[in-house]
Order: C-alpha cells, then sequence, then structure tokens
C-alpha cells in the first residue's frame, strides 16, 4: 500500500512539473537544440526550418549607421 502512494505521489509531482518546465523552456528557449532534430526526423520539417529562421532572425543585427548620417536619423521621429 505504501509503495502504491508514493508511486501515485510521484506521478503527480512529475505531472504537475511538466507544465512548469514547458513555460521554462518555451520562455528560455533551451530546447531548441534539442527537439531541432528531432521535428526533422520526425516528420515536422516546417516546424525545423522555421526554428532555423527564427534563430536567424535573433542573430541579425541592425545595421550600423554610415559615417554621414545624423545621430537621431535612426529612431523613427519624423522632421
Amino acid at each position: 500500500m505504501t509503495g502504491f502512494v508514493v508511486t501515485v505521489a510521484l506521478f503527480a509531482v512529475i505531472l504537475g512539473g511538466l507544465p512548469l518546465l514547458a513555460r521554462h523552456v518555451r520562455r528560455t528557449g533551451v530546447g531548441g537544440g534539442l527537439l531541432g532534430p528531432l521535428e526533422e526526423v520526425w516528420g515536422y520539417p516546417d516546424a525545423h526550418r522555421a526554428r532555423f529562421e527564427i534563430e536567424a532572425q535573433v542573430e541579425r543585427r541592425a545595421p550600423a549607421p554610415s559615417p554621414g548620417d545624423s545621430p537621431d536619423a535612426g529612431n523613427g521621429s519624423a522632421t
């Protein structure tokens, strides 16, 4: 009886922790490196390509201003 209760309690803790883990992975983007190859192999090539595109967008940098540009040229204000 004690083993059954421990098993059920352990199962409940694991199921309760999965949403927290999922939220953490989504927020920090930790799971991309692990899930990318699995998505590609098991029939989700679009998700795999989208992940690479998102990573490429994150790694892009804003263009540096030209030497002749004014300091406030890139702030988006219309003058």
